[in-house]
């Protein structure tokens, strides 16, 4: 493993390159492989993997041309397949980049640890790219993320999908009308508990592989792992450092989506994190994230507090809610923006709600309709329209919320984040966790 150093180098040599300073927005006139056809790759068919697949390709302009998964069983590539006999099916997705020449687009639905690893090189090629949140295992690969775009000048979209659905359009648009006036506080909370495996040790020993599972490809970025049944694949990688980002990586990018959005944030100037020590390979069954913002023309004040809870049964204190009545109980997951007018309540996937009811009429709750997350994409790609989460506006999402799994390593800590230097400035150790080191031969290359 290479050391703490070894990390610092790769941040260091980012810095004197100029590559963690701003670039100018993307264009999204200047489309690469713009067609009236939009052909694509879909790496990882599985799972999630499924769905983005079927979204994407709902688009009439969409060709289906490549398929790749390290698991051939129905669930997986056999599912994808026979929904498009005419694509080319593939078991490694370096494969699909090398001899797929003709590719316009290409879907990321992977584990998050092979997220950055495969968007940045098919990024590198020209190809628009649609990925799976949290867009990045680590907060350097989401910074790399949006230069690599930028620099591309590709159409990218980041899969928090709610953020299309009227719910969460709904939210953002009540706030930048007023209806709260501008915002003091906010909490937001995952109170689920997940089915994947958390604050575990790892068991020992190994189990045979499947024959229709490539483990070593799996595997991808990762240092060499024993396979264990239903331990990683296909889907409890989620609770595993090596492969996944915890509760607060899988729903961060969901549930505080509609908080950036409403409040146009950026990036946190601090964070400090109550969670229990954690495990040496799994994350951590529950946390409390403290992140400080500076002031937006949405805010009240210099500095917005905003707060993250995840835990089974969690929520926040209702000592702090004060416009909302104790008999009224609060989602099990979701926001409240605390503004100087009322509060908004925004569930995770149902209509927000204003408190005290009393302070708006039925007149000024506008509704927005949905759009669809997948087909915009697609669209953009062949010039038509733009993407609401593009890279520019996902990648500070997500070092936001990887900020926070970083705190997780350091409880009780307040860590003060650098954004335009990609530093912690305080706590020196942390930097270490910034970036991670890869298996050898499969380093990505960087901006």
């Amino acid at each position: 493993m290479p050391s703490q150093i070894a990390r610092r180098r790769v941040l260091q040599s980012a810095v004197a390159t100029g590559t963690l300073l701003g670039l100018s927005p993307l264009h999204y006139g200047r489309v690469k492989g713009a067609n009236s056809r939009l052909r694509i790759a879909s790496i990882g068919t599985g799972g999630k993997g499924w769905s983005d697949l079927l979204g994407v390709a709902a688009s009439p302009a969409v060709d289906v041309a490549a398929l790749c998964d390290v698991d051939s069983s129905k669930e997986h590539l056999g599912r994808a397949a026979e929904k498009y006999p005419a694509a080319k099916t593939f078991d490694d997705w370096r494969r699909v980049l090398d001899s797929m020449k003709d590719l316009h687009g290409v879907l990321v639905s992977t584990p998050d640890f092979m997220h950055a690893p495969i968007s940045l090189a098919a990024i590198q090629l020209g190809k628009h790219v649609f990925c799976q949140k949290p867009l990045t295992h680590t907060v350097f690969e989401a910074r790399q993320m949006r230069l690599a775009a930028q620099k591309a000048g590709i159409v990218t979209q980041m899969c928090n999908q709610i953020q299309s659905h009227s719910a969460y359009r709904t939210a953002v648009h009540w706030v930048h009308s007023g209806l709260i006036g501008k915002v003091r506080e906010v909490h937001s909370w995952q109170s689920n508990n997940p089915s994947w495996p958390r604050h575990i040790d790892t068991p020992s020993g190994a189990d045979p592989v499947p024959s229709h599972v490539r483990w070593d490809l799996w595997q991808g970025v990762a240092a060499e792992t024993a396979y264990k049944a239903n331990l990683y694949h296909p889907f409890n990688w989620r609770g595993w450092q090596a492969f996944g980002t915890g509760q607060l990586g899988d729903f961060g990018c969901h549930i505080l989506d509609p908080v950036f959005k409403a409040l146009k944030l950026t990036s946190p100037v601090s964070l400090q994190v109550s969670a229990p020590a954690i495990k040496k390979e799994s994350w951590t069954d529950r946390c409390t994230v403290q992140y400080l913002f500076p002031g937006t023309t949405f805010t009240a004040g210099d500095r917005l507090p905003v707060t993250w809870y995840d835990a089974a049964g969690v929520e926040p204190p209702r000592d702090r809610i004060t416009d909302i009545p104790a008999d009224v109980a609060l989602p099990k997951a979701g926001s409240v923006l605390i503004g100087e007018k009322g509060t908004l309540v925004i569930p995770h996937v149902a209509m927000p709600t204003i408190y005290p009811k009393e302070r708006t009429g039925p007149e000024k709750l506008e509704t927005l309709p949905n759009v669809d997350h997948y087909t915009q994409w697609a669209d953009a790609c062949l010039g038509n329209g733009e993407t609401t989460s593009h890279f520019d506006y996902a990648g500070p999402l997500t070092e936001t919320v990887l900020l926070g799994t970083i705190g997780i390593r350091f409880p009780e800590q307040r860590l003060e984040w650098d954004a335009e230097k990609l530093r912690i400035t305080n706590v020196a150790a942390a930097n270490d966790y910034l970036t991670k080191p890869y298996r050898k031969g499969w380093e990505p290359a960087w901006v």
